[in-house]
């Protein structure tokens, strides 16, 4: 039997990190024996969270574009060059079938190596609006899979394939969970959890909102699962208390779903994603500071189908202590935003993004 190889990149946040993961869990499933290897920047996050998923995994020197002219600018191109040189000596050496990038700044190079040695390459693109890497990528993948309709307009159209984004398998059955979730945090499961989710490296806004709403939240008597994130946490950590658990990453994300009666959260991709698995009634406050206000139309997408609300960061003063109030205390509102947002999972994406992969050997 042939003992096939899998090079995987993608990273610089946990959005990009977590469906690498998830594809290659899936390949290992159906490859026991199979290799892998994941190519990471260096200094980003992933160099940490490959290897405690149990994966091996190399750095590149390479780091993105900066809206003003900084030094870090002027060394792209050195950078790039020399990531380049290292994709290419990577490929040659571990000879993988397939290579695989979710996105950011390393998969750029390293799907660039391998199209030109001829290697079998697949994109997997969560956004509703692509990054310039998978963009420019694009022109010699040979699969580019995707998680939203109508994006002809960025990606061949024949080398589309409609599947989701891969989320992790442990989301599948939260409900069993509840119970061993509310005692893993120590929260009473006599109140109302709100999660309030801000991405792996945080989102000021959101938690800026959270700090000054605290006691408004409390007089509501909710609990609180607030993940500020780590460049935020010591900020925050002096909040931590009986009814609020300050935390700066979250390890065990089904937990979390699991307890929450409630969740704010961004609107990255892979939240958003998972969001629609976990089924429980959503605030979005989707960032504004990203490529194409893309979050906002990651939201947008799931507020047309009346699975969940959305509060943009302008309407935060005036607006989110009405909105929350009115939800928390309306329990028919809460059932019909979790109905209509589990009608938008798609629980087999992993697998079905596997499936191309699979054609490609």
């Amino acid at each position: 039997m042939t003992k096939y190889k899998f090079i995987l990149s993608g990273g610089g946040t946990g959005g990009h990190i977590y469906p690498a993961i998830a594809i290659a869990n899936e390949l290992k499933l159906q490859f026991p024996d199979a290799e892998f290897l994941f190519v990471g920047a260096k200094d980003k996050m992933e160099m940490q969270k490959v290897p405690q998923a149990g994966y091996e995994i190399k750095g590149l020197w390479i780091a993105g574009l900066q809206r003003k002219l900084t030094l870090q600018n002027l060394m792209f191109p050195l950078k790039l060059a020399t990531s380049l040189l290292e994709s290419r000596r990577i490929i040659k050496q571990f000879k993988p079938n397939v290579v695989i990038g979710t996105g950011g700044f390393a998969s750029g190079p390293l799907l660039q190596a391998a199209g030109g040695a001829g290697i079998p390459t697949v994109i997997q693109e969560q956004n509703s609006f692509p990054g310039i890497t998978n963009k420019l990528l694009s022109r010699r993948a040979n699969k580019i899979c995707v998680a939203y309709e109508n994006l002809e307009r960025f990606f061949p159209k024949e080398k589309m394939v409609l599947t989701g984004n891969p989320v992790r398998q442990d989301l599948i059955d939260i409900d069993s969970k509840t119970d061993e979730a509310i005692a893993f945090y120590g929260l009473d499961p006599n109140k109302k959890t709100l999660l309030v989710l801000g991405g792996s490296l945080g989102a000021r806004r959101v938690n800026q909102l959270i700090e000054k709403e605290l006691l408004t939240l409390l007089s509501l008597d909710v609990q609180i699962i607030w993940q500020c994130g780590k460049l935020y946490f010591e900020e925050y950590k002096k909040h931590s208390q009986q009814n609020i658990r300050v935390v700066d990453f979250i390890e065990r994300m089904d937990f979390v779903y699991a307890a929450a009666d409630v969740i704010i959260s961004r609107a990255g991709a892979s939240s958003v994603s998972e969001l629609c698995i976990v089924g429980k009634p959503v605030v979005f406050i989707p960032s504004p500071n990203v490529a194409e206000d893309h979050q906002t139309k990651n939201a947008q997408a799931i507020v047309d189908e009346k699975g969940a609300i959305l509060l943009k960061e302008s309407e935060l003063e005036s607006q989110f202590s009405i909105v929350f109030e009115a939800l928390l205390k309306d329990d028919g509102k809460q059932k019909q935003l979790s109905t209509n947002i589990k009608k938008l999972a798609k629980p087999n994406a992993t697998k079905d993004i596997v499936a191309q992969i699979i054609k490609l050997l």
